[in-house]
């Protein structure tokens, strides 16, 4: 690690629970993160500025002038551009020592199972019911750590699946997958709530990369900004789970 670097994180590699040692695992770590929207803006730009050596950002959308209110890795300048390419030169201009890659464009369902196998960490910050299954299946079948987290309205939820916990993966807590869950574009989101979710989010993995701490693995943490509450519901796996379960295994 270089002086420059030594500096950059000292606050970090002050911490007792993460020192020199934990932030050379960082380093080296190498993190897939599913989504440049509102958490995924949040997420990657603390991994970014707590110096997770390789990001791989993926999403196939463009910068709308309606993602601005939340999605704060993007600029006003950026309106049409590809998600990953407005967000890979705003993490670079925060972090110029870290390595980006950008893949622009939704992954079938055996590439996503193989850039999840790769990563140390997995980020669902997507914005969809459908994807987000996929995501945890990919990262099911990869053995690779999930950090899923979803915001709406005034609340949001993170959630962390290990492999080979007892806690639930995202398709345990989500049995009935034909109904589809309401969008933000539909019933709106406040800015900030998103911001606290993906904030959330890159705790949970820096905890993951890092070794230090408690997860959220085996708990659904819940929010409801309204009331300034929050809530933390115990999970467990579905023995019967087509994805976790004991016939899936």
């Amino acid at each position: 690690m270089t002086d420059d670097e030594l500096l950059r994180y000292s606050r970090q590699i002050l911490l007792p629970e993460l020192d020199i040692t934990g932030q050379e695992r960082l380093r080296q770590s190498h993190v897939l993160l599913m989504g440049l929207g509102g958490l995924g803006s949040a997420a990657a730009m603390y991994l970014a500025a707590a110096g997770v050596g390789r990001l791989t950002l993926v999403d196939f959308d463009q910068v709308d002038l309606s993602n601005l209110q939340r999605q704060i890795v993007h600029r006003t300048a950026d309106i049409g551009r590809l998600k990953v390419e407005s967000a890979r030169d705003g993490l670079v201009a925060l972090n110029p020592t870290i390595e980006i890659d950008i893949i622009p464009m939704a992954l079938t369902e055996m590439a996503l199972r193989e850039r999840a196998a790769l990563a140390d960490v997995v980020v669902d910050a997507c914005d969809n019911l459908a994807t987000r299954l996929a995501i945890n299946a990919a990262c099911v079948a990869a053995g690779t750590p999930l950090v899923s987290g979803a915001a709406i309205r005034l609340e949001g939820q993170v959630l962390v699946w290990h492999p080979h916990g007892t806690g639930a993966c995202y398709r345990c807590l989500y049995r009935d997958t034909g109904t589809p869950l309401e969008t933000c574009a539909q019933t709106g989101v406040l800015a900030p709530v998103v911001g606290v979710i993906g904030s959330l989010q890159a705790v949970e993995t820096l905890k993951i990369l890092g070794g230090f701490g408690e997860t959220l693995a085996g708990r659904l943490l819940l929010l409801d900004a309204a009331r300034m509450e929050w809530r933390t519901l115990k999970t467990q796996r579905n023995p019967t789970c087509p994805v976790c379960g004991n016939a899936a295994a």
